[in-house]
């Protein structure tokens, strides 16, 4: 394992724009439905995701109710939430329209809500089914949530955070009452596609929801309208199932989702990753201090350090406040650089100790490893 930088850290300097934990969350309410970063791969080239060629739709006609609570409990308080004023550095809150898509299909499933119910079946005890006026009457809560798809690579932009708003999977599950052998959660989608994650998920803490909000709005068709799942630190491919349509519990080994029967593991914990979003790869600097900052994430467990490699030597960069374990923290390095060639990498340590490995994985069927890198020359 590789072991963290020594203790010479670069002293904190002034760089935070500071609004409150409310403002925070409530900004990114006007990220308005609209055009979304699709990833091309259809169902037909066996990608590890798929993309959806058809057109945003427009927003919902639906208002969204007050949530009643925010996820994790901690940050529940009005507390400042600070972000770090570096241009060109990942925004904490992905806006609607930048956000990733990953699909099973080349169209927008179009749900009449009329005709909608969500339905909970199989290993339960009374299985029910829910409208979406009904999911909507009750309590909300709200959870920033960084989700990840298994084929980003590493330094790659399919991932994204949102504050997601719903109801907690447990509060339904409870309601259904799971068997003790409802041992695997699986979402089926209107459009066939289904995915499967542990049920001990729902359960163990982590941010967990039927979520019918996206920063603020009803979910964009795009993004799953009505309703999708979310679970925090899962990939997509295990989790999210958009444009639900049932949750049905089951055995582990009775059921395999879409990408597993692809080949894909069947386990899809996000793995921890860092990227460096400035400076680019092959950039001209001048000569002087060269901020040096991006993004990391370490599910669940939570972001404890960052460390920036110059030409052989580790520095400790400055992190950006925590929201939780389930969200990627910004972080920068001040960097005196001089004149010539120089080549930069970046690793993350998360707070159980764990340190991001620099070994790339050599057949990627359940995420990316690596170390982010990149050559700039200092003029």
């Amino acid at each position: 394992m590789d072991e963290p930088a020594g203790n010479n850290a670069t002293p904190p300097t002034n760089r935070r724009v500071v609004g409150t934990r409310r403002s925070f969350l409530k900004w990114t309410g006007i990220a308005a439905a609209g055009t979304a970063a699709v990833a091309v791969g259809a169902k037909a080239l066996s990608s590890g995701g798929s993309g959806s060629a058809g057109a945003p739709g427009a927003a919902p006609n639906a208002t969204l109710p007050s949530p009643v609570a925010t996820l994790p409990s901690q940050l529940q308080p009005v507390t400042p939430i600070p972000e770090l004023g570096i241009e060109g550095i990942t925004p904490l809150i992905t806006p609607n329209a930048d956000f990733f898509r990953i699909d099973t299909a080349f169209s927008i499933p179009r749900v009449e809500l009329s005709n909608w119910r969500l339905e909970f079946k199989g290993n339960v005890r009374s299985p029910f089914s829910i409208s979406y006026d009904e999911l909507l009457a009750m309590p909300q809560v709200e959870a920033p949530v960084t989700l990840a798809c298994v084929s980003n690579r590493v330094g790659g932009d399919l991932i994204g955070t949102a504050v997601w708003q719903g109801v907690e999977l447990r509060t339904l599950l409870d309601r259904a009452g799971v068997e003790t052998s409802g041992e695997q959660i699986v979402g089926r989608s209107v459009d066939g596609f289904t995915a499967g994650f542990p049920t001990s998920a729902a359960f163990d803490g982590r941010s967990a929801l039927v979520a019918i909000g996206m920063n603020g709005v009803p979910l964009p068709p795009e993004n799953g309208f009505p309703a999708r799942l979310i679970v925090e630190g899962m990939f997509g491919y295990v989790s999210s199932t958009k444009w639900l349509s049932s949750i049905e519990l089951t055995t582990w080994d009775g059921f395999n989702g879409y990408w597993i029967q692809e080949g894909w593991a069947k386990n899809g914990p996000i793995k921890m990753s860092s990227r460096i979003d400035v400076p680019r790869e092959g950039a001209r600097q001048p000569e002087g201090v060269v901020t040096i900052a991006g993004v990391a994430w370490a599910p669940n467990a939570g972001v404890a350090g960052v460390e920036v490699r110059i030409d052989g030597e580790w520095h400790k960069a400055t992190l950006g406040d925590a929201l939780s374990g389930g969200v990627w923290r910004q972080w920068f390095y001040d960097w005196t650089a001089t004149k010539g060639d120089h080549d930069i990498a970046v690793r993350c340590i998360s707070t159980d100790g764990h340190v991001q490995t620099s070994d790339p994985t050599p057949r990627p069927i359940d995420g990316y490893t690596g170390w982010d890198t990149r050559t700039i020359t200092v003029v």
